[in-house]
């Protein structure tokens, strides 16, 4: 649910942007491979995110109700991905190994990159909330001094071989 609240952390926004992609993608590989290989069914990936994705609208609602404009909120791309999982599915026949290796991978290397993109078409998240200011400064708005490492200038990158990696560790342990 996170995922779209990445520049809040001011300092650490690229880092948790990584962090934030990371876990979306392995929400979504294990719930989706758990539905594919329960029902046996393409098109149940796509089904599962598209549960995933009204779930976040009403529960990131809660912004709204605090006084932000909805364009606050940025909803975590899963439907592309959850696509992908299923058409890798459809295409080796549905075999639950080849799910596991080839959805693993695409889910885990196509979520950052949609994520990404979504980000970039949205109103600017902390530019917001200075135009509608809460009377108290929450802790994750509070600056830290980044320790920047290797990765920190490419979260997609990062985010992507990353997430290809544990996707499939995660699809085939789920």
């Amino acid at each position: 649910i996170n995922a779209g609240d990445y520049i809040f952390y001011t300092d650490w926004a690229w880092t948790s942007f990584t962090v934030f992609s990371i876990s979306q993608t392995l929400m979504l590989v294990v719930g989706a491979t758990y539905y594919l290989t329960f029902t046996g069914v393409p098109g149940t990936a796509t089904y599962y995110a598209l549960i995933m994705t009204v779930y976040t609208w009403v529960a990131k609602g809660a912004w709204f109700a605090l006084g932000y404009p909805y364009d606050f909120i940025v909803t975590p791309v899963w439907l592309p991905s959850a696509m992908l999982l299923d058409l890798a599915y459809w295409a080796t026949k549905r075999n639950k190994h080849s799910l596991i290796l080839f959805g693993g991978v695409l889910v885990g290397m196509s979520l950052p990159l949609f994520n990404m993109v979504n980000l970039i078409t949205v109103a600017d998240p902390l530019e917001t909330a200075f135009k509608y200011p809460r009377p108290t400064l929450p802790p994750y708005m509070t600056p830290i001094e980044p320790q920047v490492g290797k990765f920190y200038n490419s979260p997609v990158a990062l985010g992507a071989g990353a997430g290809a990696v544990l996707s499939v560790t995660m699809a085939a342990l789920g």
